[in-house]
Parts: C-alpha cells; sequence; structure tokens
C-alpha cells in the first residue's frame, strides 16, 4: 500500500510539471524590447530605449547565433554588435526567471532596416 501511494504520487507530480509551463508561460520569445545597446559581452547585453530611459539587461547563452538583419534574410556574428547600435531582442524569461535573449536584430539609426554590409 505504501510502494502504490508513493507511485501515485510521483505520477501526479511527474504529471503536474509536465503540463504546468505548458499553460502558464508564454511562446518562447514572445517579449520585445527595442532600443540602444548600452553593453555588450559574452554572456549578456543591456538595452536602453531612448524614449522611456528603461533599460533591460539579457543573458546570452554560450555560442548564441540568432542574431539577424531586420528584415530576418541576414545573419551576423554576434561580434557584429557594438554599444551604440539600435537592437531588437526577443526575449522571455522561463530559466530561473531571468531575461534571456532569443533573437536579436540589428537596426539602422532611424530604427529601421539595417543596409547589408
Amino acid at each position: 500500500m505504501r510502494i502504490l501511494s508513493l507511485l501515485l504520487f510521483l505520477a501526479f507530480a511527474i504529471t503536474s510539471l509536465a503540463t504546468a509551463p505548458v499553460t502558464a508561460q508564454a511562446k518562447v520569445g514572445s517579449a520585445t524590447f527595442s532600443g540602444i545597446v548600452i553593453h555588450v559581452s559574452d554572456n549578456n547585453i543591456k538595452v536602453m530605449d531612448p524614449k522611456t530611459k528603461q533599460s533591460l539587461g539579457f543573458l546570452i547563452v554560450p555560442k548564441f547565433d540568432q542574431v539577424f538583419s531586420a528584415d530576418g534574410k541576414t545573419t551576423y556574428q554576434m561580434k557584429a554588435i557594438k554599444a551604440g547600435q539600435y537592437v531588437k531582442v526577443y526575449y522571455d524569461q522561463k530559466f530561473l526567471g531571468q531575461r534571456h535573449a532569443d533573437r536579436i536584430l540589428l537596426l539602422a539609426q532611424n530604427n529601421a532596416v539595417k543596409s547589408k554590409q
């Protein structure tokens, strides 16, 4: 009886853990933030919205390769991002509540598509 109740409890716990993230969290990268890059390093990027003066930091996983032009046709390496550039960051907060970048779009100074170089 004790083993049966333990198995039922484990089955319930696994089922609740498997279904909770699906219903409670939004799609990956569903939130966006646009602004000027203040700081960029190997593991994070900090962006400030010049209109509201709000700044957000985002974690970047090692070997992050989701840097695109605004039209999505051109890819860039992470080293192409410099302080002072306009970017749009698609992010989520799944991992331990920390914001992490899923995709970064490089924009021109007027928030238009960056020209191909």
